[in-house]
């Protein structure tokens, strides 16, 4: 008989989610404004920054809308140009052609796999010579691990460049203790299914002033004016995130510690397989200033001196057990939708994109899904 699937990162309810659904179906709070909606903005402002609360958080319907919403905050137009990391998921990406403004890719470091402030450095020199200043730097922590937060803040502002900070998948995540979120001139998270927590769907805009918060929940809600009938002089989107899914993001809030401390603990676990072979490094914090909440653990694989293992061999072996992995993001710059658009590198992404593979790393793996796991990797190696 088939053994049920492992995911790669499936939704883990802690369980006074449905407390909070339950109190908004009672209230007849079921639109994108109510109770759950502000708690959970509070929640996650607390988590970030309790002891200086100056932050504004804006629950949305996704993290590509938060992302969104950031570029139009930061002045982006049709016919400008933003740098954007390569190695990420597309949705860093697509807003960015939403506004009708050029993506202008930056490859990785080795380090942190995340923008390379070498690269960041010499595009942005390049666009200046070519007469166009960039409007935004999109930098993402991947996989939950921060980008190198100083050096690239230091050429933002050497430029006058905003960052938008991706944190979809970083929430959780620490640079020198401080928390993932709050690094950019604006910052985006995401509560997509597979997230660290989860509200089905959602994301959120994160601003240091609430008149940023305002602006973009004004054009969240259809940028709808202040007049007694239905006036609009900007064009709106329908970007809310609903009351019903902001209370199991107020559910959520409550065990994310937690879902963090076993996602760490998922990590060290394959540290403690992989330590035996040679073929195989783990992504692990490349020292102390840095904290990942590990929401995927990730490895490259060295094809060994028979060629008989690589990424695709493991990937392969897992699913045949019915374990989903996946490989690692590929990289923007070598996808076909953005063909067009600039990239400076040295091929970086691409070595990692090659060899990486992500592997399950659910908050809610079982001791059992564990040991099936690596029993389907020692068979391998």
């Amino acid at each position: 008989m088939k053994q049920p699937k492992i995911y790669l990162s499936s939704p883990h309810m802690g369980g006074s989610e449905l407390n909070y659904v339950h109190e908004a179906f009672d209230t007849n709070w079921i639109a994108p404004l109510g109770p759950n909606v502000t708690g959970f903005e509070d929640a996650i402002q607390d988590y970030l920054n309790k002891e200086n609360r100056n932050l504004e958080v804006a629950a949305l319907s996704s993290g590509t809308a938060a992302l969104h919403l950031a570029l139009i905050l930061s002045g982006v137009e049709r016919g400008d140009e933003v740098l954007c990391q390569s190695m990420t998921f597309s949705a860093s990406a697509n807003p960015i052609v939403y506004q009708g403004a050029t993506p202008i890719f930056i490859d990785s470091e080795p380090e942190t796999w995340n923008l390379s402030p070498e690269h960041l450095e010499r595009a942005i020199k390049d666009r200046l010579q070519k007469g166009k200043k960039p409007k935004a730097i999109v930098a993402v922590h991947l996989y939950g691990m921060p980008y190198k937060v100083d050096e690239v803040r230091e050429i933002a502002n050497r430029y006058d460049i905003p960052i938008i900070e991706d944190s979809a998948e970083a929430l959780g995540s620490s640079y020198d203790s401080q928390k993932c979120g709050t690094f950019g001139d604006l910052s985006i998270l995401s509560f997509n299914g597979n997230k660290i927590i989860t509200t089905s769907g959602g994301g959120a805009l994160i601003t240091h002033t609430k008149a940023q918060k305002e602006k973009a929940v004004f054009l969240a809600t259809q940028a709808r004016d202040a007049a007694p009938h239905y006036q609009h002089s900007e064009i709106g989107y329908n970007y809310r995130m609903s009351n019903v899914a902001a209370g199991i993001g107020r559910g959520q809030m409550e065990v994310l510690d937690t879902h963090v401390a076993k996602r760490r603990e998922n990590h060290k676990f394959y540290k403690k397989i992989f330590d035996n072979y040679n073929e195989v490094c783990i992504f692990s914090e490349p020292n102390e200033r840095f904290f990942s909440n590990h929401w995927l653990s990730c490895v490259q694989i060295t094809p060994n001196q028979t060629k008989t293992i690589c990424r695709e061999t493991l990937r392969l072996a897992l699913e045949k057990e019915h374990i989903e992995s996946r490989p690692l993001w590929k990289p923007m710059h070598l996808q076909p939708v953005f063909k067009y658009a600039p990239y400076y590198g040295d091929q970086v992404s691409e070595g990692l994109f090659n060899l990486g593979l992500c592997l399950p790393s659910g908050s809610n793996l079982t001791t059992t899904d564990l040991e099936r796991i690596k029993i389907a990797i020692d068979s391998i190696f």
